[in-house]
């Protein structure tokens, strides 16, 4: 009889410890859920296009709420199907040129960028200088000029088509 017992309730104990642990697993799925599907995204930088600040095969992770971006800030966006990752020059508002020489000037006033170390060619695309951006739109460049995808061959980027801004990377160590 007594052996009996403790089987029982050895049993509703078990069932108490699955119940538990599914209250415990859906949590955690509800909480993994709302950081990154809502909260946070993140993505795989997928070429050498941002290089040298970021490189093929690095984690990024992006913020999807704020999405009030001002220059210099490194940005995830979709064209298409496709998704690229890329630094706003210009806001809503602004006009952009990109020279013959490959300089960008913004408002009349020539940039100076301090970490990028490339020209920035026209591309033969459909864009025509200076770009006036309206309500809503950005003006994309990746850090590598040469032969990177962005605005000069997307044209400028609708506030509904980013997915957010950049917070951080884990760097691919070729392990």
């Amino acid at each position: 009889k007594r052996g009996f017992k403790m089987k029982k309730y050895s049993i509703k104990r078990n069932k108490s410890d699955i119940k538990s642990f599914a209250i415990r697993a859906s949590s955690m799925i509800v909480i993994l859920y709302l950081l990154f599907g809502i909260i946070f995204g993140v993505t795989t930088m997928k070429n050498s296009d941002m290089h040298p600040q970021i490189h093929a095969g690095d984690l990024i992770l992006y913020y999807r709420l704020d999405k009030n971006y001002v220059a210099n800030d490194v940005i995830v966006s979709k064209v298409g199907k496709e998704k690229f990752i890329g630094r706003v020059i210009a806001k809503p508002g602004d006009e952009v040129d990109i020279t013959k020489e490959g300089k960008v000037v913004i408002n009349g006033s020539l940039v100076v960028e301090n970490d990028i170390f490339y020209p920035t060619p026209q591309y033969d695309s459909e864009i025509t200088y200076p770009v006036l951006l309206k309500e809503d739109e950005y003006f994309v460049l990746c850090d590598q000029r040469n032969g990177a995808k962005d605005s000069r061959i997307y044209g400028t980027i609708q506030k509904r088509n980013t997915k957010g801004k950049v917070i951080t990377l884990l760097r691919k160590n070729n392990i």
